[in-house]
């Protein structure tokens, strides 16, 4: 698939070469909540007085009624959006993320349905190990899991049901100094139902693969049931949904042994070892499959809203989420009589091997998360708006149990160890204030506290099924907090001319840090940092439907809690972790022309960053013995183009078509613990990412939906030296086609069957990916 970027840059340009210059206003469906902003930023003076009327000025949109999303629409820089019932209708949507499955140059790294902790958003300079550099929030509430940066600390995905949202709105890069550091790639708003008058919603979907990688040949299914219901009294609505998730995964890791590392000795003859190459291409035996997931999600959400007048809403918002886990797996060793093999001395190919204990093995976690939002908003469009809001997110319960001793005694019982976590979680206050003193003005004020708290405890226990916790084995926690305060000036001096100019101070503390094993705890002093972050945007109309957007911003983003204190106690001494980290410094800058088309719209962006003291794990060279934790790398420069564009109506009714194509040169500059990875790709960010999304509706009653994704070679290791991506722990290319056919015979039910990855393409990002996964769904709706 080399030539599929090319391919769908073709595909994108080609709907142009047949357009018009006349582009009439576009309508606005009030009932979707849709600005039909993509990249079309409102004007400063985009009020919200309930008139549902659109203008373009500027070449850009300003949408009036009740404002969409939160975020900063009146900055001139690039946004994209879709609105819940467009995802419905095109997109296998199962989770949450699935909705942000064709946005320019975003991944979420979803390994199985269901995926709550290794579902990573990447952006345009940012790859899936970088969890901690974009923010997604639900309804304002903070879903990002900023106690750590990796794999493990993916956003609360699992919060947001598909079905309870009315649109997601991605503002890309760190251009608003409304948002922290985290900004850096993205800020994804995902904005909720509330109900105008009753309605109800009930969903049932099933999703089956065939799943076929090494040894492993089985079926994995899901099921996954829905419901909602609200109303509306006067001033007073409520919303109350609901959800359940019965989902099996393939496996995700893979028990191995390099080949090398075998010796001469006696031990039990086995066969059934898969040999292959690992992502370095060296020689190495599979021994079996592990981390094959079953988990059963339940989540509930009850909002209610107060009007005390058409501008002015007091609104609650809890959720809670709750997950039983069990990681299943399987060996693929047989000894001579036919019995499997899970651990000890074995024998392959004549050359003795040791086997861990916990190499082929099984988990269980019992979770429970919970989140609480109140928000005071006056949302008038006139002279002065305001938001108060506070929100809270509660690891209420998170444990999760390991043996320590192989199976098959582990089947039933034995020693292992049980990792709490319970305590851990964030809470989050912001004030935020809109001043307009005119038409062509918009002033913004606001002050943020964030707060984090990360504890998680490990002890002994005696059964790892149903013991009770013993002796402390390791323990690690500490909180971090970060004060902003922000100020941001849009104005719109000209008929042409449109600038927005922000600063942004941070003052960041990290503090109660430590770090214990057995015997011995570490404590760490208290940090404490300050950092300005200015912002500017500027947009220049050349006329009514083409203009030129220009954006800059520095992004602080300040260590987590986990990057400064997780780590280990040797001999009383601390290794693995440095609590004395610095922050991430970005300066990240775009170049947009944005075309509107009397049938769609096309942007071609130019975007460039440069990161200081990037955060990565690593191997530090220049001491003997080598150290390997997170460490600061010196410099990392990404320059890339993306292409973006949608059409509607290409001479068919009914007709549309988007995708997009980026290129991103993210190379390491400066690297002086490890300079082997000096003049390399920066890890899982890839040369080349293209989507296309094709949607024909010939009737009310019918919608049939083909995608195709892409992504190109990349990299798992920063000194690049994993080249075989097509292996287990590897980062590997894709192309993926999907289609959706959605029926509503009537004007309550629905059905619609799908299928993702239609090719059945094996493809990696560490863990592999889901094969070919079959999706049918049956929905009423009520309103």
């Amino acid at each position: 698939m080399r030539h599929a970027p090319l391919f769908l840059a073709l595909a994108l340009a080609l709907p142009a070469l047949a357009a018009g210059a006349d582009t009439p206003a576009p309508a606005d469906d009030t009932n979707q909540n849709d600005t039909n902003q993509n990249d079309a930023p409102a004007t400063p003076d985009g009020g919200e007085d309930g008139d549902a009327q659109t203008t373009r000025t500027l070449g850009t949109i300003t949408v009036t009624g009740v404002r969409p999303t939160s975020l900063p629409t009146q900055i001139p820089t690039t946004m994209e959006g879709i609105t819940g019932d467009e995802a419905e209708a095109t997109i296998n949507a199962i989770d949450a993320e699935d909705v942000l499955k064709y946005f320019p140059s975003l991944l979420v790294r979803k390994r199985y349905v269901g995926d709550f902790d290794h579902a990573v958003l990447a952006t345009r300079a940012s790859g899936t190990g970088n969890s901690a550099r974009s923010l997604v929030y639900a309804d304002g509430i903070l879903l990002s899991n900023l106690l750590g940066n990796g794999a493990s600390f993916t956003p609360r995905w699992g919060l947001v049901a598909p079905e309870e949202i009315a649109r997601v709105d991605v503002l890309y890069g760190p251009f608003s100094a409304a948002y922290p550091g985290n900004s850096v790639g993205a800020v994804v708003d995902y904005v909720t139902r509330m109900p105008q008058s009753f309605e109800a919603h009930a969903k049932l979907s099933h999703h089956h693969q065939d799943f076929e990688l090494y040894r492993t040949r089985d079926s994995y299914g899901s099921t996954q049931a829905s419901a909602s219901i609200g109303d509306r009294w006067g001033a007073f609505s409520a919303w109350l949904a609901v959800n359940r998730l019965d989902s099996e995964g393939h496996p995700m890791v893979f028990a191995n042994l390099l080949q090398s590392s075998g010796t001469t000795g006696s031990g039990t003859p086995v066969t059934g070892a898969v040999a292959g190459r690992n992502p370095r291409n060296q020689p190495w035996y599979l021994l079996g499959a592990t981390s094959i997931v079953e988990t059963e999600q339940e989540h509930a959400k009850l909002k209610l809203a107060y009007d005390f007048s058409d501008d002015l809403r007091l609104s609650y918002t809890f959720g809670t989420w709750r997950n039983d886990v069990f990681r299943d797996s399987e060996t693929w060793l047989r000894d001579a009589a036919g019995n499997p093999v899970y651990s000890g001395n074995v024998l392959i190919d004549g050359r003795r091997y040791a086997v861990p204990a916990t190499a082929i093995s099984l988990q269980q976690a019992d979770l429970e998360h919970r989140m609480h939002g109140l928000a005071l908003k006056r949302s008038s469009g006139k002279t002065l708006d305001f938001t108060l809001a506070v929100s809270r997110y509660d690891y209420v319960r998170d444990r999760v149990r390991s043996p320590t001793v192989a199976r098959p005694i582990a089947d039933t019982g034995g020693a292992g160890r049980i990792a709490d976590s319970d305590g851990t979680g964030w809470r989050s206050a912001n004030a935020h204030l809109v001043w307009r003193p005119n038409d062509a003005h918009v002033v913004e004020f606001g002050v943020q506290d964030d707060r984090f708290t990360l504890d998680t405890e490990v002890r002994d226990t005696s059964d790892w099924q149903r013991g009770a916790p013993g002796a402390r084995f390791s323990a690690f926690g500490g909180k971090a907090a970060l004060t902003g305060v922000f100020a941001q000036d849009t104005w719109r001096w000209s008929e042409r001319w449109t600038g927005t100019f922000g600063l942004r101070f941070d003052r960041w503390r990290a503090h109660d840090g430590l770090l214990a094993n057995a015997t011995t705890v570490a404590r760490f002093a208290g940090r404490s940092e300050t950092a300005l972050s200015p912002k500017a945007a500027l947009a220049f109309a050349f006329t009514p439907d083409t203009s030129l957007q220009a954006s800059v911003g520095r992004a602080v983003r300040f260590p987590t809690v986990s990057e400064l204190y997780q780590g280990s106690l040797v001999a009383g001494s601390v290794v693995n972790n440095d609590p004395n980290l610095k922050a991430e410094r970005s300066t990240t800058s775009e170049l947009s022309l944005v075309h509107a088309l009397d049938n769609g719209r096309l942007r071609a962006t130019v975007f460039h960053e440069r990161t200081r003291d990037a955060l990565y794990s690593q191997t530090n060279v220049l001491v003997t013995p080598n150290i390997t934790n997170i460490q600061n790398v010196g410099a990392i420069r990404t320059t890339g183009i993306e292409l973006a564009g949608e059409w509607r109506a290409l001479g068919i009714e009914g007709l549309e078509l988007t995708g997009s194509v980026t290129f991103a040169d993210s190379i390491i500059r400066e690297n002086p613990n490890f300079p082997a990875s000096e003049g390399k790709w920066q890890p899982r960010v890839p040369r080349w990412r293209a989507n296309l999304l094709a949607s024909y509706a010939p009737s009310a009653q019918w919608q049939f939906t083909a995608g195709a994704r892409y992504s190109g070679k990349q990299f798992n290791t920063l000194d690049n030296s994993d080249p075989n991506g097509d292996a287990y722990t590897g980062t590997s290319p894709f192309f993926v086609m999907d289609l959706r056919a959605r029926w509503r015979p009537t004007e309550h039910w629905g059905l619609a069957l799908g299928v993702d990855n239609l090719n059945d393409r094996t493809y990696w990002n560490f863990h592999p990916y889901t094969q070919r996964t079959w999706v049918a769904e049956l929905r009423y709706d009520w309103r």
